[in-house]
């Protein structure tokens, strides 16, 4: 969430800047003329109450007096009837603008590229040239259905469409990835191991920035309504800090988090129905940060780092992308991508995206930290990434290691995970 006070001062320059999105953002001068009103009511309410409490005052003193109060008491009365025309005024006014914080994306980076869609997102490094075959390369799903190792009709009558059954050793290779993404972030990268609920409340939904905006991309419980499937666990993961002032010589929080995560895919009708590209369900490794603000770029780029060298030891081709201003997620200030070669397309694919929020997500969470004890709570900058996502790094695995005779083999790293060289 931005920071009203940000908006205040300069509406016009983070109109400017949001702009860089492609979309209209006029919309926060009205924000503004709505916050002015809000602030002058609050003062008159004040003013008012301070009129009730010396006229409520005078009335004591005319009753000890033997006086006659009642005009005093009809004013007083009166004046508490504006006071809650005023408050109800307020309340219309809080919800209006909260709504309206809650509705708006972040702004972005300097350093993000403008531009208007994936087209413009740059090239940052590649690693690997691109697999090539010497006979036509199959696409995973047909690879995965004639080794029998993935079930896309038997999960289709289990649930419906974009859901699959992972079976023999398809099912060891997607356990295998799980280990071993989480191995490498762990043992190797640093992190801390977390495995969170499922299931989370509307509160966290709302911290990380899917709802309100995206609400019917998410799938919720039918007997309740303030609970959500995971989506990813950026949002779990995130909100296990949600409220609280986090130790500043303990940053950055570093977790290598594991979830089953679900989407609905709304508004993805007709692309890639089949195969495990774009699926209802699937599993995934994310990698969070909890920052330092003055350190959170840096993190950012660590985090990359780790993120790639999931594919540099599968030994996969990808590319690094910078997304441009147009393709931008809502809740992120600056984000990369990395997509992996899928023979079957001849192209890349994402794999992963890095993105650092900044004080986004933990402004909306109130996560704070201070850099002293007498020092003054200041926002935390949080981070999410890849680590990766597990059926589609299978793809990749699939596609870029399959042999002519149709088996597939085994990348080196995972071996002691499967036990196997070849999948036949």
């Amino acid at each position: 969430m931005l920071d009203i006070k940000l908006i205040r001062e300069d509406v016009e320059g983070v109109i400017k800047k949001l702009n860089t999105r492609g979309k209209d953002f006029s919309y926060l001068r009205e924000l503004v003329e709505k916050d002015d009103e809000r602030r002058n009511l609050i003062t008159k309410v004040e003013l008012l109450k301070k009129e009730r409490n010396e006229k409520s005052k005078l009335v004591g003193e005319l009753k000890r007096n033997k006086q006659e109060a009642t005009e005093v008491l009809n004013s007083v009365a009166n004046i508490g009837k504006e006071i809650a025309e005023f408050d109800k005024r307020i309340e219309e006014l809080d919800k209006d603008i909260n709504w309206t914080l809650l509705s708006t994306p972040n702004i972005l980076h300097e350093s993000v590229p403008i531009g208007k869609d994936e087209n413009d997102n740059p090239e940052i490094r590649r690693f690997m040239e691109p697999t090539k075959f010497s006979f036509t390369p199959k696409a995973h799903y047909e690879l995965g259905e004639k080794l029998d190792i993935l079930d896309f009709d038997r999960a289709a009558k289990i649930t419906g469409s974009r859901f699959v059954v992972y079976k023999g050793l398809g099912a060891r290779l997607e356990r295998a990835l799980i280990a071993f993404m989480m191995d490498l972030h762990s043992n190797e990268h640093g992190y801390t191991e977390v495995i969170p609920p499922y299931i989370v409340n509307r509160e966290s939904m709302t911290a990380t920035g899917q709802l309100p905006k995206f609400e019917e991309d998410a799938f919720k419980l039918a007997n309740n309504e303030n609970w959500f499937l995971n989506p990813t666990a950026e949002v779990p993961t995130i909100n296990m800090y949600r409220n609280e002032v986090i130790d500043y010589a303990k940053l950055p929080i570093c977790h290598c988090s594991y979830t089953m995560a679900f989407r609905s895919e709304a508004g993805s009708a007709g692309k890639d129905t089949r195969g495990l590209i774009r699926t209802h369900q699937f599993n995934k490794v994310e990698l969070i940060k909890i920052a330092k603000a003055e350190d959170s770029y840096e993190e950012l780029e660590k985090m990359l780092l780790d993120s790639e060298d999931v594919l540099k030891k599968l030994k996969l081709p990808y590319h690094v992308v910078s997304l441009c201003s147009g393709d931008m997620g809502f809740g992120m200030a600056k984000t990369y991508d990395i997509e992996v070669w899928i023979p079957s397309q001849n192209t890349y694919r994402e794999i992963g995206s890095i993105s650092n929020a900044g004080d986004y997500q933990a402004r909306r969470g109130n996560i704070r930290t201070k850099k002293s004890k007498d020092g003054k709570l200041e926002y935390v900058h949080t981070l999410n990434g890849s680590g990766l996502a597990v059926g589609r790094t299978l793809v990749a695995i699939l596609e870029n290691y399959q042999q002519e005779d149709g088996s597939i083999k085994v990348p080196e790293v995972l071996i002691p995970y499967m036990g196997v060289e070849y999948i036949k």
